[in-house]
């Protein structure tokens, strides 16, 4: 077995298991933190089959835009956070494995491209932007429009399942507030005034 099959099967073995943990653990935070470990492993596979672009990427627009958005939804949920902040200390040893399993996953890309004799897979001709681009937007046109058509639903569903009305929420209308006038709002009430004794 070659160290470049060796760090495959461990990036493997590591992307497996931090994609279990992200749906089965029951914190948020902790499932957050191991849905970063899950991208930054499967840009570690990105760079062993010489795809630089791809695991760029993954790891700029999953790491640093989907997990935030992530975060994001999860402090908009009814959360009780102060029980999430007297545990803080607990969140250490998940966000301590998380970050060594990613230092181990780097080290074992970079020692894997500085070992002798392996052969890394062939790269196409020209750049792999280029490559990419190609297989993209000329060979697989359609099913990639379809991809993209699947995903707007998916965010459309999304909105609307976000700003449908609930009974506890408050909400104002506009156009009645444009609409309203003087005497729906202000009544002048004509009071005798009190005399003293």
């Amino acid at each position: 077995m070659t160290f470049f099959t060796f760090t495959f099967y461990v990036l493997s073995a590591i992307l497996i298991f931090a994609a279990l943990r992200v749906v089965t653990t029951r914190n948020p935070v902790h499932a957050a933190l191991w849905l970063v470990l899950c991208f930054f492993t499967a840009a570690g596979v990105w760079l062993l089959l010489q795809a630089e672009f791809l695991a760029i990427a993954l790891v700029l627009v999953y790491v640093g835009a989907v997990t935030v958005l992530f975060l994001f939804v999860v402090m908009m949920l009814d959360i009780n956070f102060d029980s999430l902040r007297t545990s803080f200390r607990s969140y250490i040893p998940v966000g301590a494995t998380v970050g060594l399993l990613v230092l181990l996953e780097m080290a074992l890309v970079v020692i894997g491209s500085r070992v002798a004799g392996d052969v890394a897979p062939p790269t196409p001709t020209g750049s792999n932007t280029s490559a990419l681009g190609r297989l993209i937007y000329v060979d697989y046109v359609y099913p990639f429009e379809i991809a993209a058509v699947i995903l707007l639903v998916a965010i459309i569903a999304a909105i609307a399942l976000t700003h449908r009305k609930r009974r506890e929420s408050k909400y104002q209308n506009p156009a009645l507030q444009v609409k309203v006038r003087r005497q729906d709002r202000v009544r002048l009430l004509d009071m005798p005034t009190e005399k003293k004794e």
